[in-house]
């Protein structure tokens, strides 16, 4: 029973899930570490996804405003969104790679890359979780 009980304390419960990790490689940042501002490597700030760039555009959005980002202005055609967030404007580009394979880019606007990191984590988990949502208009009344 105790080493089911040291099992579970380096385990990860995603969606049902157990994931084991060894100790120490699995551990969450704290809220200090996303929260106090830090060089942020440019690498750190993209990600490519496996999905159209129409459906990453309508999750990068959801996601902004799921974390209460102030949206400045936005332009599906071209896959751009500019937010503020910490006092900061950033830029949100989604690139399309082909059908369905885009890339998200998360920039700060004035290009200083000393800001956060929770910001630009958090949209692309955000985005990691709701992977699988389908997106559909939503009816006018």
């Amino acid at each position: 029973m105790e080493r089911l009980k040291k099992l579970l304390k380096y385990s990860l419960i995603i969606s049902g899930l157990v994931v084991i990790c060894p100790a120490g490689l699995c551990e969450e940042p704290t809220m200090q570490q996303l929260t106090t501002p830090q060089d942020i490597s440019y690498d750190d700030c993209t990600k490519d996804y496996y999905m159209p760039s129409e459906k990453l555009y309508y999750l990068t959005l959801a996601s902004i405003s799921a974390n209460r980002f102030e949206i400045k202005e936005m332009q599906s055609k071209t896959g751009y969104i500019i937010f503020k967030a910490g006092g900061k404007e950033y830029l949100a580009s989604v690139v399309y790679y082909g059908l369905n394979k885009s890339m998200l880019k998360i920039t700060p606007v004035n290009n200083n890359y000393y800001f956060a990191p929770g910001i630009v984590s958090n949209i692309f988990k955000y985005i990691d979780i709701n992977v699988d949502a389908k997106v559909e208009q939503i009816p006018k009344t």
